[in-house]
C-alpha cells in the first residue's frame, strides 16, 4: 500500500520512465472529429503555426501537425518528449519542432521570432500541473491579433467516470493508495468555469466551449494502463507488486471485460483581440 495525504489525487504532474511509456501506450487520442472541430473553431489554415503546451507524447500534437504548417510540441518531461518525437518520426510527421518546457516559455517564443508568432496554442489534459494565470498571460503574449488558445477536457479520469466499473475503479485505488481521490485533473465543471474566468480575465475574448462525444470501449489490461499512465513514479506499483495490484483492480470490476466509456472532448477556446 501508498499512503498518500487526505484528498490527493492520483496524478501529480512526475511523467518519466515507466510512466511516460504507460502515457505513450494507454492515453485516449483523440478524434479526427474533435481535431476537425478544432481546427476550425481556431480558425486553423495550412500556414498557422501552433504550440501543443503540455504536449506530453504527442497524442494532440501529431494530429495537428496535418492541419497546420508548423507544430511546437513543448513539455517539461523528456521522457514524454523522447517519446513524442519517436511517434512522429514513425508516422512520417515532420513539421513539429519538440521543445523541453513548459508554459512560462511562451513569452521567450515571441521573443525569438522578434514578435508575436503563434496562430494558435493547445493545452490538451495539462492545464491543472500549471499555473492557469501564467499560460493565459503567456499567450496573450505569443499569439498574433485573432489568434486563439483551447484549453481541452479528453473526458474525465478512469477513476471519475458516472459508470458502476469506474466508482468500483475509484474504490480500489482508495484502498491500495490509502488515501481519498476527489481530483477530476481539471475536467470537472467548477474548474473549467475557473479556466474560463481565468481568461476573460487575461483578457481573451469570444471565450466559448466547442465538444463532441463518442462511445468507446477499454479491455481491464488498457484500464490498469491507463490507471498506470496516472501515477508518478514513486506511487507506481514496483514490478513485483503489480500482479497484486492487477489482481485488485480485476476484482474491482469482476466479470466484465470490455468496459464502456462515453468521452466527451471538449475545448474551452478564446482569442486574442
Amino acid at each position: 500500500m501508498r499512503r498518500l495525504p487526505a484528498h490527493a489525487g492520483v496524478v501529480a504532474g512526475e511523467f518519466r520512465g515507466e510512466v511516460a511509456a504507460f502515457y505513450a501506450r494507454y492515453r485516449r487520442g483523440y478524434p479526427a472529429a474533435f481535431t476537425g472541430m478544432l481546427a476550425r473553431a481556431l480558425r486553423l489554415g495550412p500556414d498557422a503555426v501552433v504550440a501543443d503546451i503540455g504536449c506530453g507524447t504527442g497524442q494532440l500534437t501529431i494530429p495537428l501537425a496535418g492541419l497546420a504548417r508548423a507544430v511546437v510540441g513543448m513539455d517539461p518531461e523528456p521522457d514524454m518528449l523522447a517519446l513524442a518525437a519517436g511517434a512522429a518520426a514513425e508516422q512520417g510527421v515532420t513539421n513539429v519542432t519538440w521543445v523541453l518546457g513548459s508554459d512560462a516559455a511562451l513569452p521567450a517564443l515571441a521573443t525569438l521570432a522578434g514578435g508575436p508568432v503563434l496562430d494558435a496554442v493547445t493545452v490538451a489534459n495539462a492545464i491543472h500541473l500549471m499555473p492557469e494565470g501564467r499560460l493565459f498571460a503567456g499567450a496573450m503574449t505569443a499569439l498574433k491579433p485573432g489568434g486563439g488558445i483551447a484549453v481541452i477536457a479528453n473526458g474525465t479520469p478512469l477513476w471519475q467516470q458516472p459508470s458502476d466499473w469506474s466508482r468500483a475503479v475509484r474504490q480500489a485505488l482508495e484502498e491500495w493508495l490509502d488515501t481519498r481521490l476527489e481530483s477530476c485533473c481539471g475536467t470537472d465543471q467548477q474548474s473549467r468555469q475557473g479556466y474560463r474566468d481565468a481568461m476573460l480575465g487575461a483578457g481573451l475574448t469570444d471565450v466559448r466551449e466547442e465538444s463532441c462525444e463518442y462511445a468507446g470501449h477499454l479491455s481491464v489490461d488498457e484500464l490498469i494502463g491507463g490507471l498506470y499512465s496516472a501515477m508518478p513514479p514513486h506511487l507506481l506499483p514496483p514490478a513485483a507488486e503489480r500482479p497484486a495490484f492487477a489482481a485488485h483492480i480485476r476484482r474491482a470490476v469482476g466479470a466484465e471485460t470490455r468496459l464502456a466509456e462515453q468521452v466527451r472532448v471538449a475545448a474551452l477556446i478564446g482569442f486574442r483581440s
